[in-house]
């Protein structure tokens, strides 16, 4: 008994990580099954994450069969490494002692961030950045306080900043955080830039288990033959006991 209890303890954190605290999370509503989607969510990952963060125990190969695309066009423009050849597993430039040095700390492997953060997580934490001046990089994040990251999506936002409005409390004037709202200085309206960020969680998902779709329908399968399977063990159950009564 204790032994379980121990092991609950350590899970526990783990899940207070992917749930993202006591911030509130929008739902991504991503779909793997749209590979324009997928393909979209490649392009901006290979141009505003792979400087700083890899997908190490992914293949630009088996990205470039999975989402249609032609592997020349891949490796023209999605590839920026022109040592890198279309079997190599994506890693970035950036070394850790720069990294550390530069962020305050290594970036992390983006391989698996999907299953262990959660896609609802990523989708609310790409779009909870706003002005600080007080930060190294200008600027915070609601959903990671004083992250080490900069807004590296910011020209496509263009620059978030907190909105507030005024309420009464206890008979006094305070502001009230109402949300975040772009400066209308980025390249992107708001709902552009929700769908670009829907695109790359959609692509970070599909970086975490590429045969996520094909197992889930290869699920059905199983689930089908284990029941028609149980149909024909009942039959054979009460033919066996026929002769017994």
């Amino acid at each position: 008994m204790k032994k379980w209890i121990v092991m609950l303890f350590a899970f526990l954190p783990s899940l207070a990580m992917a749930a993202g605290g006591n911030v509130h999370l929008d739902a991504a509503n991503n779909d793997l099954s749209d590979k324009a989607s997928l393909q979209r969510g490649a392009k901006l990952f290979m141009n505003y994450c792979l400087g700083c963060h890899a997908t190490q125990y992914q293949r630009y190969e088996r990205i470039a069969d999975d989402l249609d695309i032609p592997k020349e066009l891949m490796m023209e423009n999605l590839v920026f490494d022109k040592n890198a050849k279309i079997g190599d597993l994506i890693t970035n430039a950036i070394t850790v002692d720069d990294a550390a040095t530069f962020f305050g700390a290594p970036a992390p492997d983006l391989t698996l961030v999907a299953r262990v953060r959660g896609t609802d997580w990523i989708y609310t934490y790409l779009r909870s950045f706003y002005a600080d001046p007080s930060r190294p990089f200008g600027v915070n994040n609601v959903v990671f306080p004083s992250v080490g990251m900069p807004h590296v999506l910011e020209e496509l936002q263009g620059t978030p900043v907190k909105e507030f409005k005024t309420v009464m409390v206890d008979g006094e004037q305070v502001q009230e955080l109402v949300g975040l709202t772009s400066l209308g200085n980025g390249e992107l309206s708001p709902e552009e830039y929700d769908e670009a960020v829907r695109d790359l969680v959609n692509f970070l998902e599909y970086s975490g288990e590429p045969m996520k779709l094909e197992r889930q329908q290869m699920g059905y399968w199983v689930i089908g033959f284990i029941i028609i399977f149980l149909i024909l063990a009942i039959l054979l159950k009460k033919e066996y006991w026929r002769d017994v009564h």
